[in-house]
């Protein structure tokens, strides 16, 4: 299978992950102009901000970039639920000596307005998480030009997606950080690792596969290239450079060296992988209490932010993958470049 390089054109076969809440367009700017794919997190922003980060991004760099979104199916909540999910915050909402909030809110899926900002810029690649939009929705992103890759974290995702004609699939491993883009099922043992997965895709699939998941080193992407992968996508090695805004709390419990990683629902309601902490201890760090995704989120919102002003993370989501031995406080384009010096020396040579 060929690298991704010419269907994206891009020099280097790796993509930064897109994370929402740690990074706007510096980052995007940073990898793409290194020769990678820089991509924009688009879950938690507006059309409007959108928008403005894309102005920046194009007017910094004439380089192919990936806007990303989220295409989940909100599953029902009711009264019942949200009521019964504020009482277990309770205790922490008096702890903290703060009012309750309504445990309801969150992202929006890939919608109308979305598409209106995607046929504005053009963006040279389109990845959604959770699955496909509409299909009206998709052919209007289709028709912009852009490449449609989407994550699948088992083999059955991944079938589906090269079904609907998608021009790649990202392997999402269980190492990864972040959200879990599964879709098909809420059955997590249905859930492999990077590894595990990828050879599986590769041979099934006849669609480029992009591994990612535990990648945080140029020892992992040449593992992964040797199993089939046709890239790598990379997104906690990213977490400490400069260009992002990940928080001091969150940069002090990526270099603990100590701490080790779970999923966890309590933060959103949805599994999505993190450093491990109060919150995550006491409350799961998978509970049964937790609305479905993404309706848990507003719940929580107030227990962080009445901590994290006190200098405390007990209720903060420090989303990591489960190898950070590649996290360097760095230029995010110079280390692109030292990642990817397998294919830099290709290009010259």
């Amino acid at each position: 299978m060929a690298d991704i390089r010419d269907l994206l054109g891009i020099e280097l076969p790796v993509i930064q992950a897109p994370m929402a809440g740690v990074q706007g367009s510096a980052l995007a700017v940073a990898v793409s102009n290194a020769g990678g794919l820089g991509s924009l997190p688009c879950a938690m922003l507006t059309p409007e901000a959108m928008a403005a980060e894309m102005d920046v991004i194009r007017s910094a760099s004439d380089r192919p970039v990936n806007m990303n979104f989220f295409a989940h199916q909100p599953l029902p909540v009711t009264d019942q639920q949200l009521q019964h999910w504020q009482d277990r915050l309770m205790p922490y909402y008096q702890e903290l000596n703060i009012e309750p909030q309504p445990a309801s809110g969150g992202r929006d899926p890939f919608n109308a307005l979305h598409a209106d900002v995607v046929e504005k810029y053009r963006p040279e690649v389109v990845s959604f998480h959770f699955g496909l939009p509409a299909a009206d929705l998709l052919s209007r992103v289709r028709a912009t030009g852009a490449k449609v890759i989407v994550s699948a974290t088992t083999l059955e995702e991944g079938r589906w997606l090269a079904d609907q004609g998608v021009d790649a699939i990202i392997a999402q491993g269980l190492e990864a950080g972040g959200h879990r883009g599964i879709f098909l099922t809420r059955d997590m043992d249905t859930q492999s690792g990077t590894f595990a997965l990828l050879p599986q895709l590769v041979a099934e699939v006849d669609v480029p596969v992009i591994a990612a998941g535990g990648i945080c080193d140029l020892a992992g992407i040449r593992a992964a290239m040797q199993l089939g992968a046709a890239g790598v996508q990379m997104g906690t090695v990213y977490l400490l450079c400069d260009q992002t805004n990940t928080t001091a709390l969150h940069r002090a419990a990526l270099q603990d060296t100590a701490a080790h990683t779970a999923l966890t629902n309590v933060f959103s309601g949805g599994p999505a992988r993190g450093v491990v902490n109060r919150a995550m201890r006491e409350l799961g760090p998978v509970s049964p209490d937790a609305p479905p995704f993404p309706q848990a989120t507003a719940a929580l919102a107030p227990l962080r932010s009445a901590a994290e002003a006190a200098g405390c993370g007990d209720f903060s989501p420090f989303w990591s993958g489960q190898n950070r031995r590649g996290c360097r406080l760095m230029d995010a384009g110079l280390l692109t470049r030292e990642l990817a010096v397998d294919y830099i020396q290709e290009k010259i040579s």
